[in-house]
């Protein structure tokens, strides 16, 4: 029984050290998977998506200006006072309860409209000597009831819907210029996965090169070594060769770290859960691509970073407009027509209101100004300072795009050029190296020399390979200065999305 339970023990830790040491799954991924994921995933996309949402929130909030606003009053106050007469002399008492109500509105014109239901109890009495004059004798008990409209409409300033709405429209050009800042965020995302797809690429062929370049020192040294015994070659000639081997072992273990570290960045910029290794499936464009630098400089000027600069120009120019006019006078016309009641009970007080026997209505106009309108002038100048700023950040912002546009046509086309020379160049050094071995071969060259040689080939080999990488990186970074990109790689912002995280907010 030991002899089984210590078997059993043995085979369970054999079991789960070989399960330990498998290593993980690889994943091999295609340039449009690693954008998709990219567009989906990465957190700085996502999270400036929360600004358009927000800014719509600001929208909704702002729409709650034409929301009807009710509110109601109640109050009961009770005051004696001393009272004197011709023909008395006493205590004055008066009772008051009011209970009012009103719904007022605005409306997109800058005017109010309120309707009000007014309704007061008043109840005097009068304790004392002497006689009661004749004004006395009223009503000292009574309801007093009214039902009225109001309408207020400003003539000048405040008039009209631009002036009433302008922080519902500067919310909603500041969640389109938001929108073109998420796209230019994309924009940008998009570019830096293609560029560190590409990256991982080319430190994965390095590595494969720096493999070849380790086998053939090993090689070299194992027939070095043959060569030494044989009396061919001095014993200095293994030092040499071991030295190339030592340095090339190191040249690997570099490579291997940069291609690790990639990894990780390509796994963050993903959000790539795990720890496996990540593979790429896509090679970089070796074809020609042929530009219109006339087109290419016309997308330019449409790029999300100057469209959202235009979207603020526009929210300079509205706020202008809106200042310019709260320079005005203040002129507003008012009106209000009612129906009044007056009763000993409130039902009697009701009736009267309704059989419209007591009309009251008023209209007149109200004027106001500040002398020197200091206030209202300098927002204005301040404004229109604003405007001309951002229209001259415009003008800087088209002439810059310009420029890289230019130097952007300008890399893809020296980059073309560059894969000839490294083409040409990986096909030298492959030639070199066989002549120098031939030579080693017959002591016409040493081990040392063979050594430099092949590490030009090793550098002729990553020449190629970058060169490559940054033709395609120039031809992405040529659709990103152009704001193509998206479009190239068919990913599209829709504003429905931001919508969707404001709308499941609970």
């Amino acid at each position: 029984m030991r002899l089984l339970v210590t078997i059993t023990a043995l085979l369970t830790c054999m079991a789960s050290r070989a399960y330990a040491a498998d290593p993980p799954l690889a994943l091999t991924l295609t340039l449009k998977e690693a954008i998709r994921m990219g567009v989906e995933r990465n957190l700085d996309v996502r999270a400036e998506l929360y600004n358009p949402a927000q800014f719509e929130a600001d929208i909704n909030r702002n729409r709650s200006i034409y929301d009807p606003l009710f509110s109601a009053q109640t109050s009961y106050s009770d005051a004696n006072t001393a009272s004197a007469g011709t023909v008395a002399l006493g205590t004055n008492s008066q009772q008051s309860f009011e209970l009012n109500a009103s719904l007022s509105r605005l409306f997109w014109t800058g005017g109010t409209a309120a309707l009000s239901f007014n309704n007061a109890y008043l109840k005097n009495s009068f304790n004392g000597t002497g006689v009661f004059s004749a004004s006395t004798t009223g009503l000292s008990n009574y309801w007093q009831s009214s039902l009225g409209v109001t309408l207020t409409q400003p003539l000048l300033k405040n008039l009209g819907r631009e002036n009433t709405e302008v922080n519902i429209d500067v919310s909603r050009l500041s969640k389109y210029a938001s929108i073109e800042r998420f796209s230019d965020r994309l924009l940008a995302t998009v570019a830096r996965v293609r560029s560190e797809y590409y990256r991982l690429y080319s430190l994965r062929e390095e590595l494969e090169v720096r493999k070849v370049s380790l086998e053939l020192a090993r090689k070299v040294l194992a027939e070095t070594k043959a060569r030494v015994a044989a009396g061919v070659l001095p014993a200095m000639e293994i030092l040499n060769a071991e030295f190339g081997v030592t340095s090339r072992e190191k040249d690997m273990i570099d490579a291997e770290k940069a291609v690790s570290d990639q990894v990780d960045v390509l796994r963050l910029l993903l959000q790539i859960e795990g720890r496996g290794d990540i593979l790429t499936a896509d090679p970089p464009r070796r074809d020609p691509f042929e530009v219109n630098e006339t087109e290419a400089l016309k997308r330019a000027m449409s790029r999300p970073d100057i469209r959202e600069q235009k979207r603020n120009l526009e929210i300079a120019e509205l706020q202008t407009r809106v200042f310019g006019n709260r320079t005005k006078p203040d002129l507003s016309l008012t009106a209000s027509t009612s129906l009044t009641g007056m009763d000993r009970d409130y039902p009697g007080d009701l009736n009267k209101v309704v059989s419209f026997d007591t009309p009251v209505w008023s209209i007149g106009l109200n004027l106001s100004y500040s002398l020197g309108n200091s206030a209202a002038e300098n927002d204005y100048r301040r404004s229109r300072l604003k405007t001309e700023q951002t229209a001259l950040q415009i003008r800087s912002l088209e002439e810059s795009a310009a420029n890289e546009v230019k130097s952007a046509i300008r890399g893809v086309i020296s980059g073309y050029k560059q894969i000839d020379v490294a083409d040409r160049g990986r096909a030298f050094a492959d030639e070199r190296l066989r002549a120098f071995i031939r030579r080693n071969e017959v002591g016409l060259a040493t081990t040392r020399d063979v050594m430099d040689v092949e590490n030009d080939l090793v550098s002729a080999k990553n020449n190629q390979i970058i060169a490559v990488v940054n033709y395609d990186n120039a031809v992405t970074r040529l659709w990103q200065v152009t704001g193509e990109l998206l479009e190239r790689e068919g990913v599209r912002m829709v504003e429905g999305d931001a919508d969707k995280l404001y709308t499941n907010i609970r």
